[in-house]
């Protein structure tokens, strides 16, 4: 790289690029409400995944149109989407593919599995075994996959969307810690509320959407993929203040010795604390949602806003939080209640 472009890919976004960016995420979120209704938070979530490279959790009851929610996203963006259906006898190489002999050319030949697409939805994860997991979330972590000793990139973007049912047990393989730290981002997400559930009443009525869950053959690609990564490079040049750094690394390490932060009441529910992978994914998330809303700059209430979706995952409770209901966003809300905004 020359000097000029090592001096032109470290300058802040440009007024005139953060114009652009707003255009580009501003059509893929009409695109999605005009088949989701509701859901701004996990719309968010996947924007911010999206213009960061990461990968997203989502858990919820059946019903509430994450496989609409994900279609919709990768048809917006003219993404290749591929939809993996998990089951305990799913095997890694459903997943990243194999070598099929030929016989009539007596050659072995690659067949990529379906997590060579652009944006991969992973239904219900936490029912394939621990190895297909594994293969999955190595795929995840270094963009590539290894058939038969060869090495096939990913293609870019990439983003996984892994899904996870908390009411239904059986048969089901609870993911690590360790494996839901490379999740950027976990989304809980809830009921609609009456005036959304009404609305999508409405939008079946008049044929807007089918009664299956909608018809996310009706989104056309508002932005292309090479929007997506110019939207990637653009977030990774969003200036961050030391002061704000500084915020990220005491907000983390509070997590780790909450009972001090905190006090025992609520700190004592705290197993372990956030990794540095939780530092990295606040870091990445601020300057995405400083591009969201038109800024080259990082402000405190870019860490904040996110900030269930960071850490509820990698924090983890002891069985007596378990026991008296007390939930992650509750240990995270104190932490921050408890640590100086600079």
């Amino acid at each position: 790289m020359t000097g000029s472009h090592a001096a032109s890919a470290q300058s802040p976004p440009s007024t005139e690029e953060l114009d652009q960016a707003a255009e580009l995420t501003r059509a893929v979120s009409v695109a999605f409400r005009g088949q989701v209704v509701g859901q701004g938070r996990l719309l968010t979530s996947m924007l911010v995944a999206l213009m960061t490279e990461g990968h997203v959790l989502l858990e919820s009851v059946p019903g509430l149109a994450k496989t609409l929610a994900s279609s919709t996203l990768a048809k917006a963006v003219a993404a290749q989407f591929s939809r993996i259906q998990c089951t305990p006898d799913l095997l890694p190489s459903d997943i990243v593919g194999t070598q099929v002999y030929d016989p009539r050319h007596h050659v072995f030949e690659t067949q990529l599995g379906p997590v060579h697409a652009n944006i991969v939805l992973l239904d219900e994860i936490n029912r394939a075994s621990a190895k297909t997991q594994s293969a999955m979330l190595e795929a995840m972590q270094e963009r590539q996959t290894s058939i038969a000793g060869q090495v096939h990139p990913l293609p870019r973007p990439f983003m996984v969307l892994a899904t996870q049912n908390p009411i239904d047990d059986e048969g089901t393989y609870v993911l690590p810690q360790a494996q839901m730290d490379r999740f950027l981002l976990k989304e809980v997400l809830d009921y609609p509320s009456p005036d959304d559930e009404t609305a999508m009443l409405d939008r079946i009525g008049d044929g807007r959407l089918g009664g299956g869950g909608g018809h996310g053959a009706l989104v056309s690609g508002v932005i292309q993929p090479a929007d997506v990564l110019a939207l990637q490079e653009l977030t990774s040049r969003v200036y961050v203040d030391a002061s704000v750094k500084r915020y990220i690394v005491e907000l983390v390490a509070a997590t780790r010795d909450a009972e001090k932060v905190v006090g025992p009441e609520i700190g004592a529910y705290v197993e372990t604390g956030a990794s540095p992978r939780g530092s990295i994914a606040f870091f990445a998330v601020a300057r995405a949602l400083a591009v969201l809303a038109g800024r080259d700059h990082v402000i405190p209430e870019d860490v904040r806003e996110l900030r269930h979706s960071v850490l509820r995952h990698r924090i983890r409770l002891t069985f007596d939080a378990l026991a008296d209901r007390v939930q992650p966003e509750t240990v995270i809300d104190a932490v921050f209640a408890a640590s100086p905004t600079p």
